[in-house]
């Protein structure tokens, strides 16, 4: 446990002093390293004599053991992708899944992460089957209660995109093994804002996108393939996956052959200096202070958000079941368009979600933000 909570970084962003931006769920704002990481990258394709052939790799690798420090896995183990949707059809397209088979996915869950698994199962004759959890717990029995024999593939976040509620996935992840089935996680709105290790979890695949906690820019994401699929089949036939692409005059010595690990999987054009110097700069932000400090932190905001929030008559999950980084209010009735509006005339944005509003800081967020939104509904 950390000794005490992280200091507001705000002056590490280029947020105004009167915005109040508690939305990073939706989007993360980029740090001013993040952005100058792009800038410079950027700039490298205006002499690009000066692009070796080997900066077509090296940008890749250091984002690749990034990433593995910050899952808990070896680098090889890493895809780079262009978003969470691309990982996933590289999941859908892999994992075994037969006719009469199910696919387990959480009511509600984030189209992403259902319209790659209706096309599946539409394709072999299987189903797909949504946990619904009781209203006072978390998503874990719902999920557990949803697999059984006939099981192929369950598909998860770790937390709901919009109530914030947890899934176990370890106990997930021991059922999934016990029955055969394969596990396909979406990490988008989890990794960087949740401790996770991915090597005791054992997923089949693992996705995330860079431009929500992982402070990266949009247009990136990660995939983590487990080692049995480093042989599998990736959705393009681009040149820099193949074997021996690292020497250009031998491209047309055509290969069958893969570069080792998950890179087989990278889509084409990885080597994108302004994307890749930015999801590096973004994931050395959040090793920085490690990623359990960071929840420690953002749990102390949303608790205390959730007190304030009490008092005003706003009911929310207890931090036992919720993700430390995501605060949602409920709105029985659904969360008026008026009350967004009138929020965002005063500078304070957070997010409707379902019948919810989803409110999730970040470390740069301080006491005049969680001030600024409680004054606001206070004064609804």
């Amino acid at each position: 446990m950390s000794a005490s909570p992280i200091a507001s970084q705000r002056h590490r962003f280029a947020i105004p002093d009167g915005v109040h931006y508690l939305n990073c769920a939706y989007m993360s704002p980029l740090s001013h390293a993040v952005a100058e990481a792009m800038v410079t990258g950027a700039m490298r394709k205006q002499t690009p004599w000066e692009y070796a052939p080997a900066d077509f790799f090296e940008s890749a690798e250091r984002l690749r053991d990034r990433a593995g420090k910050l899952a808990g896995v070896a680098p090889s183990t890493i895809a780079i992708v262009p978003s969470a949707s691309y990982g996933l059809a590289i999941a859908a397209r892999n994992v075994p899944l037969a006719k009469g088979q199910s696919i387990v996915v959480l009511a509600d869950q984030f189209p992403s992460n259902i319209y790659v698994w209706r096309e599946r199962a539409e394709e072999v004759g299987a189903t797909l089957t949504s946990a619904h959890r009781d209203a006072g717990s978390d998503w874990t029995d719902a999920v557990l209660d949803a697999i059984t024999q006939d099981t192929g593939v369950v598909a998860l976040p770790r937390c709901h995109w919009a109530d914030g509620r947890i899934v176990d996935l370890v106990r997930v992840a021991t059922r999934c093994r016990e029955l055969g089935a394969a596990l396909v996680l979406d990490l988008t709105q989890s990794l960087g804002a949740m401790p996770i290790d991915l090597g005791a979890i054992r997923p089949d695949f693992a996705v995330a996108a860079n431009y929500k906690w992982l402070m990266g820019p949009y247009g990136t994401g990660l995939l983590y393939c487990d080692p049995r699929y480093h042989g599998g089949r990736p959705l393009e036939h681009n040149w820099i996956n193949r074997a021996g692409s690292e020497d250009f005059a031998g491209l047309v010595d055509y290969r069958d052959d893969f570069q080792p690990g998950a890179r087989r999987f990278d889509f084409g054009e990885k080597s994108n200096p302004p994307l890749l110097s930015g999801a590096i700069a973004g994931l050395d932000f959040l090793l920085e202070f490690g990623v359990e400090a960071i929840a420690e932190t953002l749990l102390d905001k949303t608790r205390a958000l959730a007190s304030e929030a009490e008092r005003l008559g706003f009911a929310s999950a207890p931090p036992e079941i919720r993700a430390p980084h995501i605060l949602s209010l409920d709105f029985p009735g659904g969360v008026p368009r008026e009350l967004l509006e009138t929020l965002a005339q005063r500078q304070v944005f957070v997010s409707a979600r379902g019948s919810s509003m989803r409110i999730t800081p970040h470390l740069y967020n301080d006491a005049r933000d969680s001030e600024a939104l409680i004054d606001a509904l206070a004064s609804r």
